[in-house]
């Protein structure tokens, strides 16, 4: 039998294997547990907007990408059924931005999740809220064979 930590961890990997957005955008997960998740993206000359900062739909990519990791963590298909981000600094060039996500709340099939975005000087950039919807009975990642 495993873990609940070996069901987090054998998710992130297999979700990452898949995830051709973070993997474009240098999106790496850091940290995994049930229920929370912390990634992390530098931010390149490519993922400037106009004004020089960081595009607020790339800050909004990350977090939202830890709020997936961290809602799929029991390894039951989870989806995003709202969300909310609030940009509070503005992300530069170079900035390594690192998104944590926590799980406040999980009853039956719907969730909430928050998540702080900052950068590596532990200013926050963005906070985001998440609401998920469980598909109770689908795994994320199929068991191996």
């Amino acid at each position: 039998m495993t873990t609940p930590q070996d069901t987090a961890d054998f998710v992130a990997t297999g979700m990452m294997a898949n995830d051709r957005a973070c993997q474009s955008l240098g999106i790496r997960v850091t940290h995994i547990a049930p229920g929370r998740a912390t990634m992390t993206m530098t931010v390149r000359p490519d993922m400037l907007n106009g004004f020089a900062i960081c595009h607020g739909g790339l800050i909004t990519t990350l977090a939202d990408s830890a709020f997936a990791y961290a809602c799929n963590s029991y390894n039951e298909l989870t989806v995003a059924s709202g969300l909310s981000v609030d940009f509070v600094a503005p992300g530069r060039e170079g900035d390594v931005l690192t998104a944590v996500a926590e799980e406040v709340s999980l009853a039956g099939r719907t969730g909430v999740y928050d998540v702080a975005v900052t950068n590596q000087r532990g200013e926050r950039i963005a906070v985001f809220r998440g609401r998920s919807y469980r598909m109770k009975g689908r795994p994320t990642v199929p068991p191996t064979a």
